[in-house]
């Protein structure tokens, strides 16, 4: 078997029972758990319309533009004076109340690529629109701050996005802890991790698929016991998001040796229909985040947690014929958690009367957030992992 057609078993090869004596020292102390932070991000797939999350109430140039799809300033829910919130984000507006979010307008980048695949690329990558790069920020994370912690990072998915990939250490995809460990006990695994004794060349083929299994038995089972050792008794909503929020504020709480948990949303790809199809996303959004925080709260964790949500782009300013609206660009991005150093509106709300071609303009580039997120929360060197030098913000 080659590399490449091992990789081909999705989950299992992103995955301790069966694993042979030779590797048992990745359970050695060094090891685990780390007490720590923890990120979790959660990924807006298909482009969210960032207009009609925080909305700009007072602004006579959004309705005018939005006859029909304009959220009505009576019904937001008020942020500030002229600032509201999707009416179905109700507990993200008790989070903001309470201190809990804040938020950042106009996030872009230079020459920004309507497609859904390039600009995702550009931001799990963090690379310039021109440039392709083949391993993501957190991915080239890990391999600078979390080498020989193979449960670092995981992404609540069948396969592994672009985000957690990076030169030498990976992320790890599951759907869930359980199902993961029951995988791992499969035939397939006990006939294969006793049939190899050392590895000698981690690059050779046959060589990397022992060490690439070990860490996935080794993880599925440490996932699994972690995921027990203090689950979550707290009521989530049963939805997609709901079921991985509750999976991560266990492990949170188990003090799991991860800093990284992704996750994803969507599609908000809303050209037509965009007020059923957002809000409906909106309330698993909004039920699943608000169990979260209340989980965490209750069990002395909020402070350690920092929620961050960003999409590939947004929409265009104005609405399209088909009640929905079309590809955009610069977006904004939401933060919660218990230790934000600033709360609230972090910087003013769009230009809606400065735009490109109808376009809203990026005021701050992407990965000066990320290099916040690096140095400010998790501890890493962001120059180290961006390749290009961003001064960090400081409201975390």
């Amino acid at each position: 078997m080659i590399r490449r057609d091992f990789l081909k078993t999705g989950s299992l090869a992103t995955a301790s029972l069966l694993m042979p004596k030779f590797l048992k020292s990745i359970e050695a102390p060094g090891m685990l758990p780390v007490k720590g932070r923890s990120l979790v991000v959660i990924q807006f797939s298909g482009g969210n319309d960032g207009l009609n999350t925080i909305i700009p109430t007072r602004n006579d140039v959004y309705y005018r533009e939005r006859p029909r799809l304009g959220i009505k300033r009576e019904t937001a829910l008020a942020l500030t004076d002229e600032v509201g919130i999707h009416p179905t984000l109700g507990g993200l507006k008790n989070l903001w109340d309470d201190g809990s979010m804040a938020v950042l307008n106009s996030v872009g980048y230079p020459n920004p690529d309507r497609s859904h695949f390039r600009s995702m690329d550009i931001w799990h990558s963090a690379s310039p629109a021109d440039v392709f790069w083949q391993t993501g920020w957190l991915g080239r994370f890990l391999d600078a701050q979390c080498a020989g912690r193979p449960t670092a990072a995981l992404e609540f998915d069948d396969t592994l996005s672009l985000v957690l990939k990076g030169d030498k250490a990976k992320g790890l995809a599951l759907q869930d802890a359980k199902r993961l460990y029951e995988s791992t006990r499969s035939p397939f695994f006990a006939e294969y991790s006793n049939a190899k004794g050392k590895v000698i060349d981690e690059e050779a083929p046959v060589d990397y698929l022992y060490k690439t299994m070990a860490e996935t038995l080794s993880s599925a089972n440490y996932l699994f016991e972690q995921s027990r050792k203090k689950s979550s008794t707290a009521t989530y909503p049963a939805t997609g998001l709901g079921k991985d929020l509750k999976t991560i504020a266990s492990l949170i709480m188990a003090d799991t040796d991860t800093s990284v948990y992704y996750v994803s949303l969507g599609s908000f790809d809303t050209h037509i229909n965009q007020e059923a199809q957002q809000k409906r996303l909106f309330q698993e959004l909004n039920d699943a985040l608000s169990a979260f925080a209340t989980d965490l709260k209750s069990n002395g964790k909020w402070n350690e947690v920092l929620v961050a949500t960003f999409s590939e782009f947004g929409r265009r300013v104005s609405q399209n014929a088909s009640g929905g609206t079309d590809h955009g660009t610069a977006n904004n991005m939401m933060f919660l958690g218990g230790a934000l150093r600033q709360k609230g509106l972090l910087n003013a709300m769009p230009n809606l009367m400065d735009l490109d071609q109808g376009d809203l303009k990026f005021q701050l580039d992407f990965r000066q957030v990320y290099a916040t997120l690096l140095e400010n929360w998790l501890g890493a060197d962001a120059q180290k992992v961006l390749k290009v030098e961003f001064k960090p913000l400081d409201f975390i």
